[in-house]
This record gives C-alpha cells, structure tokens and sequence, in this order.
C-alpha cells in the first residue's frame, strides 16, 4: 500500500502544472499513462467512478474495465486524464486544497454561463478554459 502511494505522489509531483499544449505533449511521449493515473485522480479527488466516466466520456463499464492492467487505455482518455491530474494540481494550488477547488468546480459561474465549472470537463477545451479561469484567478480575477 506504501508502495502505491508513493507511485501516486510521484505521479502527481511529475504532472505539468499548467496545461501547455508542448509540456502535455511531451509527458505523453515519455511516460506510459495507464490506469495508476486514473487512480492518482480517484485517490487525489475522492471522484466517483460514475463522474470521472462522464467526463472522459465512457461509459461505467468501459471505465471500470481499464483497471485491468492488460486493457489499454486510448489515446484521447490518457491525454485527458493527463489534464484532469494536471488541473486538480492547478486548483490545489489556486484553492489551497482539493477540497475547496471541488467546491468551486461545483458552484455556478457566471464565466461558465451560469453553469458550475465541472460541466466543462467533459472536452480538453473545456479543461482549458477551466484552467484558464483559474489562472486569471491567480492574477487578482476573484470570481
């Protein structure tokens, strides 16, 4: 168990902190991003199963079936796993904890169209335009 968690601090310490189309690039080209990173998310976020498949847009059960370490994991969903991880870390730093970025992604916004932030994680853009918020928010944007 020490073991794994170790594995999930390390992925989360080697995640690009902003999303840049190069940095996100990159990783993907040097490391294997298999199910440990879809369970760094679960573990980081306490997210559902039910919540995460609806964002990478999959159902439950094609979800659940990547945690068998034979199932590869497609192209598109290791890259947006990728920028969820990448986000969680932004928010966690914008937020001062999970928790309270949580909280924000479930509020409504008036930059989201009067829709809470989460409904945007479904697409890469709409994970850029979340870090994006989060950024100007960084930089006196308090909303």
């Amino acid at each position: 168990m020490l073991q794994l968690e170790a594995r999930h601090k390390k992925i989360l310490k080697d995640i690009p902190l902003r999303i840049n189309d190069i940095d996100i690039l990159l990783y993907l080209q040097k490391r294997e991003v298999n199910w440990e990173y879809v369970q760094t998310l679960k573990e980081s976020t306490q997210i559902k199963d039910e919540i995460l498949s609806y964002w990478l847009n999959v159902n439950v059960k094609t979800f659940r079936s990547y945690k068998k370490h034979d199932q590869e994991i497609n192209a598109s969903i290791k890259e947006h796993v990728l920028l969820l991880l990448s986000l969680m870390q932004h928010g966690k730093l914008v937020f001062g904890t999970i928790a309270r970025f949580q909280e924000w992604l479930e509020k409504e916004n008036f930059f989201f169209n009067n829709q809470p932030p989460k409904e945007y994680l479904k697409t890469i853009t709409g994970i850029r335009f979340v870090d994006d918020r989060l950024t100007a928010m960084e930089y006196g944007d308090n909303v």
